[in-house]
């Protein structure tokens, strides 16, 4: 029990300091490349904390349990807007710019909507695996080539507009990030992200032995502790970039890991082993996913329109519908 112990509070200790590690590295290779926050948010970031799920998943599918790699990307993509970016937003509000609203939450959309569609007669086939692996090159190859084109371009733009609203909720940089070099942002991504699905697996660990010493269940240790413990890189990185003030990055992230645990991780998953869906996943799990994503879209709106701000409000409609699946997950499960 007091291994358990050490391990999740050590862990939680390492977590915080490599999620700032990841954020500064990538904060820096982004001022070294002069590309956007948010790219590097979608693909550095969103790759790089998918690392779990993608583990996860592929060791299902290689042992037989193709459907296990469908619901843990599926649960992750729901625990990234409700709980991560819900939890996020409470503690720092986001900026919304208008090429969220006109090009990446469009794209997460029609993303969500090809992964239902596929799952129409409850099955995933090799074909399935390789569209979505296909689409997860193109959809990261347009993200690139607008981000460089013209990102840069409308970032500066939008955030020399917003003036004092930026850096009042930005707060002040550290100045001793004004020269960095390439080597050390690269050094700090890869350390950062090493330490952060290190220290995840020792808390995830930690509290399934406290779970099982309380005598709670192998589903409700799965259904909480489990889920939540693979989406722990998503919500400290995104936490942390917010509160450095890197705003794009912290949604970047959750629209780049969504995308990767959609197209990505259950692409790969088909391509080992064909799927065959529970009706529930797609009744339950897939349409929450769904849901969640229009929700999500409909409030950045929402925050564009009126004061360019994510905010708390906001964050709470999400954390609140995560709890309300929540509950409905351990609900239908039981019955």
């Amino acid at each position: 029990m007091w291994l358990a112990v050490i391990a999740i509070l050590i862990g939680l200790a390492i977590l915080v300091w490599s999620a700032d590690v990841f954020i500064d590295g990538a904060t820096i290779l982004a001022k070294k490349l002069g590309v956007p926050s948010f790219l590097i948010g979608v693909l550095i970031l969103g790759l790089g904390t998918s690392a779990p799920e993608m583990v996860v998943s592929v060791l299902a599918a290689l042992q037989g349990s193709p459907e296990l790699a469908l619901g843990n990307a599926y649960g992750s993509n729901i625990i990234n807007i409700a709980l991560v970016l819900g939890a996020t937003v409470l503690i720092s509000p986001i900026i919304i710019r208008k090429s969220i609203i006109k090009r990446d939450m469009p794209l997460l959309l029609l993303v969500t909507a090809v992964s239902a569609w596929q799952l129409r007669d409850g099955m995933l086939s090799y074909t399935d695996g390789i569209v979505l692996i296909v689409l997860l090159v193109l959809v990261l190859g347009f993200q690139i080539v607008l981000s460089l084109r013209k990102g840069s371009i409308e970032y500066e733009q939008e955030y020399k507009d917003e003036g004092n609203l930026s850096s009042s909720l930005a707060g002040s940089k550290d100045s001793g990030y004004i020269e960095p070099t390439l080597a050390r942002g690269l050094g700090g991504l890869f350390i950062g992200l090493l330490m952060l699905v290190l220290s995840s697996r020792a808390i995830v660990w930690g509290a399934v032995e406290l779970a099982t010493f309380w005598g709670l269940s192998e589903l409700i240790i799965g259904l909480t502790v489990v889920a939540v413990g693979t989406s722990l890189p998503e919500l400290v990185a995104s936490l942390s970039a917010a509160r450095k003030g890197e705003h794009d990055m912290a949604l970047g992230n959750i629209i780049g890991s969504n995308i990767f645990n959609t197209l990505g991780v259950v692409g790969l998953a088909a391509l080992i082993a064909p799927i065959t869906a529970n009706p529930i996943i797609l009744s339950r799990d897939v349409l929450t996913m769904g849901l969640l994503t229009l929700l999500l879209f409909a409030l950045c709106v929402f925050a564009f329109t009126t004061k360019r701000q994510f905010g708390r409000l906001s964050g709470a409609t999400l954390v609140l519908s995560f709890v309300g699946y929540t509950f409905w997950l351990i609900k239908t499960v039981s019955m």
